[in-house]
């Protein structure tokens, strides 16, 4: 075993060494972009938008967000130049497709952890006055709205002092379905190069800040494809038990809260807002913890208001059963929302506000009920049957 690994490594090494002295097999390189740039037109029905903001020479780094393993490729398609990329390292284990890889552009990277050979053949690719495109997710994101950034990029912009062009791919992840590659809109967006002092040696901290600068311009170019937004506000209308809970996990969360009484005298007395100082447009995610009999009077006060954006989420205590199903239909049809998601809370407000409840969540978009599900568990509770046969419960709303 240990002969193996370090046969491995000596592999793995060769294919940086080529990548930071050679570059590109040119001839491969240039024949398979001639078959392959008309066929994405062609196939995909590509859309490049933006490719004037990516510089025609020097250094440049490309971040962009992950959703399919054509995404380097639709990215490279962009320039008129090579482009070099980080591809993990069990796609270079098969001799003949690591040598195909390598000779387009592509180096391994150990997922997952530290990998200082990446980092050292990314500065040596921006050295020379190549691109290279960095995926700061880390890992492919199919579904829902971006993932969180690794550091990696802002270290990287720090310490070679490159450029970084924020970039965002949507509809890539659908063109794959095992081995068949389906024809799928798929769409490109370029935003401005963003720039930032070189440093020596970026510290872990400063190398995250930069990261945190980076990273929303890449979200920029992604809702601008229409790409499914973070969820960064939510609004908690209903502010006894149950609501109050719901407004504290969220807070957890990291998410921006509103928490809003039926009325000025409950408002006054603890603190909070009113219904009417709500504005439903404006937030990410909706939740109307009221009582099932005042559902109606809230929502004839709101409804109308809701936006095309927003979540509408529905919690109830207890597991979820058949008495969610009006009430999620009445919230579709009486508002202009997303989506409506039903969370029902077994351990009731108490668990829940403790963040040691596993609750039951149901919603038919299946990209925002992993959104959801994300912010929940980020909160501190368990969600649970987030698919089947809770799911289903919604469905019969809709």
């Amino acid at each position: 075993m240990p002969n193996d690994v370090k046969k491995g490594g000596r592999s793995q090494q060769r294919y940086h060494e080529r990548a930071r002295r050679r570059g590109v097999n040119r001839v491969v390189y240039w024949i398979v972009r001639a078959v392959l740039q008309p066929a994405m037109r062609i196939w995909f029905r590509l859309e490049r938008q933006g490719r004037e903001n990516i510089p025609a020479s020097g250094p440049v780094i490309l971040a962009s967000n992950h959703r399919s393993f054509l995404d380097p490729f639709v990215i490279g398609v962009c320039l008129r130049r090579p482009v070099y990329f980080v591809a993990k390292q069990e796609l270079f284990h098969k001799r003949w497709q690591a040598w195909l890889l390598n000779s387009l552009g592509a180096f391994p990277v150990r997922r997952g952890e530290s990998d200082e050979e990446a980092v050292a053949t990314s500065k040596a690719v921006l050295a020379r006055g190549d691109a290279v495109v960095i995926f700061p997710e880390g890992t492919r994101v199919r579904t829902g709205a971006l993932g969180r950034p690794k550091r990696g990029v802002g270290r990287l912009a720090l310490e070679t002092g490159a450029p970084v062009v924020p970039v965002a791919v949507a509809g890539s992840e659908n063109t794959r379905r095992g081995w068949i590659i389906r024809p799928a809109k798929v769409k490109v967006r370029c935003g401005r190069p963003l720039t930032f002092p070189r440093v020596e040696s970026a510290s872990p901290s400063l190398a995250a800040r930069v990261t945190e600068r980076i990273w929303p311009c890449v979200a920029l170019q992604w809702e601008w494809l229409g790409g499914l937004p973070a969820m960064r506000k939510a609004a908690v209308i209903g502010a006894g038990e149950l609501g109050t809970a719901m407004a504290e996990l969220l807070a957890r969360a990291g998410l921006d809260v509103q928490l809003a009484c039926r009325t000025a005298a409950q408002a006054e007395r603890i603190g909070a807002c009113t219904v009417a100082d709500i504005e439903p447009a404006g937030v990410d995610l909706l939740v109307l913890a009221t009582p099932l009999p005042e559902l109606s009077g809230v929502v004839s006060r709101i409804g109308h208001t809701v936006g095309g954006r927003t979540t509408v989420m529905l919690p109830v205590r207890g597991e979820l059963g058949a008495h969610a199903v009006p009430a999620a239909r009445y919230l579709r049809e009486r508002t202009n929302a997303a989506t409506v998601a039903c969370l029902g809370v077994p351990g009731g407000a108490r668990e829940l506000a403790a963040g040691v409840s596993t609750v039951d969540l149901a919603c038919r978009d299946s990209a925002r009920c992993d959104q959801l599900a994300d912010a929940l568990e980020a909160g501190g509770v368990r969600v649970r049957a987030v698919g089947e046969p809770v799911r289903s419960l919604e469905l019969q709303a809709a």
